[in-house]
């Protein structure tokens, strides 16, 4: 028989016996540093709604993208100048390599001066924080490093879209399963990478606590 194909558990661990910090340590940062390369294989293709958001912005203009993984979207407007930053040395290696402006950073200290950029994106980058105080800070950084009336998108994903995904609505803190495959098979390590999903509301209400920001659009999109 094939090996079964993992799937998603709910974290269980308390805050006092496994801290945020060695949790994102060790689901988040170490998983993406060793699942790299593979991980970087499957993502290739940019989401239409970020493409759309790229290819609006004026030309000339300078943005970032946070958490940029291998940079599919640090090309999407060669009319835009676009600097990524990733926490992730080997995915920053890997964008480097195709001709992008890298910074490794961390997204709870950015490495980037206060009122720099025209735009900021974060696809899928603050659902890996672990509690609200740190989704919260990570906000707030997108928020310091962008201009006054300049545009910020992110991503995350969603509890009420979870159901392809296989999670249960009860649980918004999860371990997703990496695995290494080979034409879909599973041939090595099952890594577990924290997620948490939001609620309906949940970033919105995030973002109102930033003054001197506003929402211009919130929604769906896919399964994200």
């Amino acid at each position: 028989m094939p090996p079964t194909k993992p799937t998603p558990t709910a974290v269980t661990q308390s805050n006092d016996s496994f801290p945020p910090e060695k949790t994102e340590q060790t689901h988040v940062h170490d998983v993406y540093e060793a699942i790299a390369t593979h991980f970087s294989a499957t993502r290739y293709k940019p989401w239409p709604v970020v493409e759309d958001f790229l290819k609006s912005m004026a030309v000339g203009s300078i943005g970032a993208d946070i958490g940029c993984g291998n940079g599919k979207y640090l090309g999407v407007n060669k009319d835009v100048i676009v600097i990524g930053s990733d926490r992730s040395p080997t995915l920053c290696q890997i964008a480097h390599e195709r001709g992008f402006d890298i910074l490794v950073g961390d997204a709870l200290n950015l490495p980037f001066r206060s009122n720099s950029f025209d735009f900021v994106i974060s696809i899928a980058v603050i659902h890996h924080f672990t509690t609200e105080e740190r989704r919260l800070a990570a906000i707030k950084e997108l928020h310091r490093i962008a201009l006054p009336e300049s545009k910020i998108l992110t991503y995350v994903w969603a509890l009420e879209q979870s159901s392809r995904r296989q999670f249960s609505p009860d649980h918004q803190d999860i371990f997703v399963p990496w695995s290494m495959q080979d034409q879909g098979v599973v041939t090595g390590k099952v890594y577990q990478r924290y997620y948490h999903l939001f609620r309906k509301g949940e970033l919105e209400g995030l973002i109102r606590q930033i003054d001197n920001t506003h929402i211009i659009e919130s929604g769906y999109d896919k399964d994200n």
